[in-house]
């Protein structure tokens, strides 16, 4: 059996309010730390029936970057949920609810008006 490794690294101010972020992994093309400006992570607890959630980001993140990544984290979770329900057409059609969404944050947020 394999097994990886991912690691986060958070420094924090005297507020504890993440200054850096830094992440590795044991099974990328390197095992480096890389660094990053924000994180979500998202873990279920089948004990529980719930989510357990971290959401982070620096204090130097700039606002246009947030929204842009809040819309891509919106873009792959569809993507996720399509490759995780097996071929349900329900999926399907509720994730193409959730891209009209993304396309509508999108154009309200100016996030893609931004790549240019």
């Amino acid at each position: 059996m394999k097994k990886a490794e991912i690691k986060l690294n958070v420094t924090l101010d005297d507020q504890n309010i993440p200054e850096t972020i830094d992440w590795s992994s044991t099974d990328g093309e390197s095992s480096d730390e890389m660094p990053a400006k924000a994180m979500f992570l998202a873990l279920w607890d089948a004990q529980y029936k719930n989510s357990l959630r971290i959401d982070l980001w620096t204090k130097d993140m700039p606002y246009d970057e947030m929204k842009r990544f809040f819309y891509e984290t919106l873009q792959t979770l569809g993507d996720s949920f399509i490759r995780a329900s097996g071929g349900d057409p329900m999926a399907d059609k509720v994730i193409g609810d959730l891209r009209d969404y993304c396309a509508h944050f999108a154009d309200k947020m100016e996030v893609l008006e931004q790549e240019g």
